[in-house]
Formats: C-alpha cells, structure tokens, sequence
C-alpha cells in the first residue's frame, strides 16, 4: 500500500490499460519541446540545428526475438539508439537489436522525431557512417559529420582523371576520380529510395539492407557509394583541415556519452537490465527511461536559469564555465528509498519569462 492509497494490482491495471509506446513517445516530445521553448540564450546559447547520435547496449532476458549476444560488448542484451542536442535534450530514442544498423538507426532518428527540433547536421562515430550514409544524409538534407577512428586509412577520391600530378603532398591518400556517369544514369533510383525513405513507405532497416557490400552488383548501390565517395572526399577535407570542426564533432559526442552514463542511474533495477521477454514491455521500459531522463534535463535547466538569475551567479560565469555547462546533472538525485509526491504542490522553480 502506498502512502497515496494506491496498490501494486492498480498501478499494474493503469499501466496496461492507459500507457502505451505513442503516448510516451507524445510525452517526450511536449517535455523536449518545452525545454527548447524556456532555455535562455545567454546561457545555453542560440538554438541549434546539430544532434549527436550513438547507441547504447542494456541487458535483457534472452527468451524473445529483439535480445541478441553483443560482439563488442559482450553479454546478451538490446541496443538503445539515441539522437541527443548539445544541451542534452533527447530528441528520439529506438529499441534495435545488437546487430541491427546503426546507420539505419540514424536516419529514423533524423526523419522521425517530432520535435520542433530541425536537423541540419548530425555527429556520429566510426560505426554510424558509411558512404552509403553519406550518399542519403546528403539527398535527404542532412550533413553527415562522423569522427573517424581509422583516419589514417581514409582516402580522397578525385573529381577528374588526370589531377593526382595537381596534388604532389597528397599523392599517398589519392586514389581514383569520381564515375559522375554511373551517378547521371542512377539519379533517379536514388531520389526514388531517399523519398521513400523521408515519407515512410518503407522501413529504413530494410532500404539499406539491399546496399551493402554483399549486393556489390546493383547499380543503385554503385551509384550511391559513388556519391557517398563524392560526400566523403569534402567532408575529409574539411575535417583534416579544420580544429575547430573535430572539437565540435568530440564535444557533441561526448555529451551522448554522458546521456549514457545517466542511463545507469536512473535505470538502477534489476541490475541495469531489461527484466521482460514482451517486445511491448522492453519499448515502455526503454520510452519511461527516456521520459524521466529528458524530465531530469527540464528540470535542471530551470533550476540552473534560477540560479544564474542572481546578477552575482552570472558574473561568476566565464565562457569557458558556460561552454561547460549541462543540465545533465544527478548528484542532487536519490534514486533510493521512499518517494514523497505531494501532488497539490508544484517545484518551487520560477519559468523563464
């Protein structure tokens, strides 16, 4: 029995009768828009078009079709997708199976969120690019912006014969010149996948299965590694030669790295593992873990705007102590014990006006 009156049995009723994975999902969405809507600019800065991609491995009971043995991780378990802003606000999350793309993951994040969020660019690591990722980002609107383990082992694709002589310096990571003709003939089978792709008439997972290293003989799959190639070659040029680039790609992904680090946190029981063989009941775990996380972010962007709303708190505040600032935080969070809701009262925290 609660202190509230309420028991396990109804708790368990409302669970299966009124929550559901849309309305999580409608739930996160009126949470993150509503961040957006109250950060003040002078301390988190102008909004951003930018999101940081990755996934994140969980544990699950392997009796059902969704848990798969992880080969980097280790262990049995599920893949967390997530699409996370600068100023950690969760944009979408996807359940996906350990062996499941990470590429394709990252699209439906991009056309699915309904957020007010518009994406322009999205930062992944080595394992959320490809050439074919490169080849849709770019048809869909988006810029692709990986950091690259192996950027030793990258090579710069040529617009036209003949140019190698052009680049002496860079003879050793030149390789041949772009088929622009394969790309002509194939243009319009790319438009027709990349729209199917942007209205949904076909799964993500499935559209790119077909272009992969196993089907080298489609012409579509040529044509857009070829463009991908086309992509690549610039994005490369304009990550070698700019730091500023390459901070901006590692600070956005290392705010996805904390998100992870929050996941254990919040998601303390059962020893961080997805206790349920029901695919329904692994997507509400996943959706509620969002839910509170992205809660978690609200509320410490208003109790931190609070805070900085005292003129001596703001003089304090160097740019480098702002560039570092994150809602993110949980030390002041007892994730244990009894939890005393008075549900007459609101958070004493001020809105931003």
């Amino acid at each position: 029995m609660g202190e509230l009156g309420e028991k396990y049995q109804d708790l368990l009723y409302v669970r299966r009768k009124f929550i559901h994975a849309s309305q999580l999902r409608n739930a996160i969405a009126e949470i993150i828009n509503a961040t957006f809507n109250i950060r003040l600019p002078h301390i988190w800065g102008e909004g951003t078009t930018t999101c940081a991609s990755d996934s994140k491995k969980f544990g699950a009971w392997d009796q059902n079709l969704m848990t798969e043995w992880h080969i980097r991780y280790g262990g049995r378990g599920v893949m967390i997708y997530w699409h996370i802003d600068k100023n950690s606000a969760c944009i979408y999350s996807q359940l996906k199976t350990c062996s499941s793309s990470e590429v394709a993951a990252m699209i439906e994040g991009l056309l699915r969120h309904c957020t007010n969020m518009k994406v322009e660019k999205n930062y992944v690591d080595s394992h959320g690019q490809s050439e074919v990722a490169f080849a849709f980002c770019h048809l869909l609107g988006f810029n692709l912006m990986p950091r690259l383990k192996a950027i030793h082992k990258q090579k710069l694709y040529l617009s036209d014969t003949g140019q190698s002589n052009n680049y002496p310096n860079l003879k050793p990571i030149l390789t041949r010149s772009i088929n622009w003709d394969l790309i002509r003939q194939q243009y319009d089978q790319m438009i027709k996948y990349a729209t199917a792709l942007r209205l949904g008439t076909a799964e993500t997972e499935a559209i790119l299965k077909r272009f992969t290293r196993s089907n080298l003989s489609h012409p579509t799959y040529r044509a857009l590694a070829e463009l991908g190639k086309v992509i690549k070659t610039i994005f490369l040029c304009q990550y070698l030669n700019s730091e500023s680039l390459r901070r901006e790609i590692n600070e956005s992904l290392n705010v996805v790295e904390s998100w992870n680090n929050a996941n254990g946190f919040i998601f303390f029981g059962k020893g961080k593992e997805i206790a349920t063989n029901r695919l329904e009941d692994q997507e509400i775990a996943v959706l509620s873990l969002h839910l509170l996380q992205s809660c978690l972010v609200y509320v410490n962007t208003l109790m931190i705007q609070e805070v900085l709303s005292e003129p001596e708190w703001m003089k304090m505040m160097k740019p480098d102590d702002l560039r570092a600032l994150t809602p993110l935080i949980w030390n002041h969070v007892n994730p244990y014990g009894s939890f005393r809701l008075n549900l007459d009262e609101r958070l004493p925290i001020q809105m931003a006006a």
